[in-house]
């Protein structure tokens, strides 16, 4: 979401406290069902979600009754974030994708796996006839049941256990639907699928996924690849059996020249890099490497135009890294806020990730062909993972970039 649209929302939440405190809890109710509404006209809607049953539960499930009281005045951003236990709630619009995707319909039963926050649970609550949703950490599990209990989701059912073991008893499943990412399938989800059923993943590795679409046929999943995403790990016996792990000591981007591309529903998309918005893969004999390179486009100031790739560094043994882009600017000026430019940013998070703090290249504005940039920045030594994020930011114009690299300093 745009700051811009981030700003107008921030100051209708800030205002509740105060009516709360001056009108009572009911025109706090007011100014949220405001806030959720422009949410989905603005991102669920106007970012494609079509089904109107999909888009008339997000309008109807309070997705601030599912966030911690620190994180409510943004819970109608179009973002993820932290519930505990180093755990997220899923951005809006990726909750109502995933939900369009899985076709619920109204006799279905439905398996989800990774409660967390109970969110997913109660978008699905009234598209359903039961949910059945399993969370490994017992935490979040309990107070996700409690919510769900008090918001009177009565065909949800909780359970805390390791959901690499499914819900036998309940089984079969028409639907199955998994928020957090194993390496590959497990075969008790896989048993406990309808003949004809589907199965919504990610599978991949830790900071590597793609989400699939697994279709039961003749006792055989058909796999359908909808595009790259980046969820939590699933813990427990997935990830025991995990077998490619994460290497904090060799932090690296990947496909930083764009070379590596995948076509998803007649638009080709970079390998390894996810939440895009408002960009284009370009094929040029010019590219500075290779001969591909990404370019964001924004008309619209304010508007999103992103993308972003997830990996592990440790900063206990990791000082310092450098970054480094080839970038070439066409027109472009700065959003609604000063800072709405484009940038080649990482930022860094703990163990629980908690954000520590943001840096990189850039801003830049106006129009220039191509230059390199580069710069070494410190790693904060509480830092576990990083996520870098490149685009326009809220700018307008047009943004490209190839090349990048990110390289440890000994």
């Amino acid at each position: 979401m745009c700051r811009r649209k981030q700003l107008a929302i921030l100051c209708c939440l800030t205002t509740i406290l105060a009516a709360a405190g001056r009108r009572g809890a009911g025109q706090g109710r007011q100014t949220m069902e405001r806030a959720r509404q422009q949410m989905v006209e603005e991102e669920i809607i106007g970012g494609g979600i079509k089904n109107p049953r999909v888009i008339e539960a997000m309008r109807s499930t309070p997705r601030h009754e599912f966030v911690p009281l620190s994180e409510r005045k943004n819970a109608y951003f179009d973002m993820a974030l932290p519930i505990g236990e180093a755990q997220t709630i899923s951005a809006p619009f990726f909750v109502a994708y995933m939900t369009e995707q899985l076709d619920p319909l109204p006799d279905d039963n439905v398996l989800e796996i990774g409660t967390g926050s109970g969110f997913q649970a109660a978008v699905l609550s009234p598209l359903v006839q039961d949910v059945y949703t399993i969370e490994i950490k017992k935490p979040l599990g309990e107070r996700a049941a409690r919510t769900l209990k008090r918001l009177k989701y009565e065909n949800v059912h909780t359970r805390i256990g390791d959901g690499y073991a499914g819900w036998p008893e309940a089984a079969p499943f028409d639907k199955i639907i998994v928020t957090c990412s194993p390496e590959k399938p497990p075969q008790a989800l896989i048993d406990q699928l309808k003949e004809g059923g589907r199965m919504l993943i990610p599978l991949g590795e830790r900071y590597q996924q793609t989400l699939y679409m697994l279709k039961k046929t003749d006792g055989k999943l058909v796999r359908e690849p909808l595009l790259p995403i980046i969820f939590v790990p699933m813990t427990g016996a997935a990830e025991e059996a995990r077998v490619v792990k994460p290497d904090p000591l060799h932090p690296a981007i990947r496909n930083g020249g764009f070379e590596e591309t995948i076509e998803r529903n007649g638009a080709t998309k970079p390998v390894g890099w996810h939440y895009l918005r408002q960009v284009q893969m370009e094929d040029a004999s010019d590219a500075p490497q290779g001969k591909k390179f990404i370019t964001f486009m924004n008309s619209e100031p304010g508007r999103s135009s992103q993308a972003l790739q997830a990996l592990p560094i440790d900063g206990r043994r990791i000082q310092r890294i450098v970054l480094s882009a080839q970038v070439r600017l066409k027109d472009v000026q700065a959003g609604p806020a000063v800072d709405d430019l484009p940038v080649f940013a990482i930022t860094f998070y703990d163990d629980r990730r908690t954000e520590l703090t943001t840096v990189g290249l850039g801003p830049w504005r106006g129009t220039f062909d191509w230059q390199i940039e580069q710069r070494t920045v410190p790693v904060p030594p509480r830092a576990r993972e990083a996520f870098v994020r490149i685009g326009l930011f809220g700018a307008t114009g047009e943004a490209s970039f190839d090349d990048l690299k990110l390289k440890v300093v000994d």
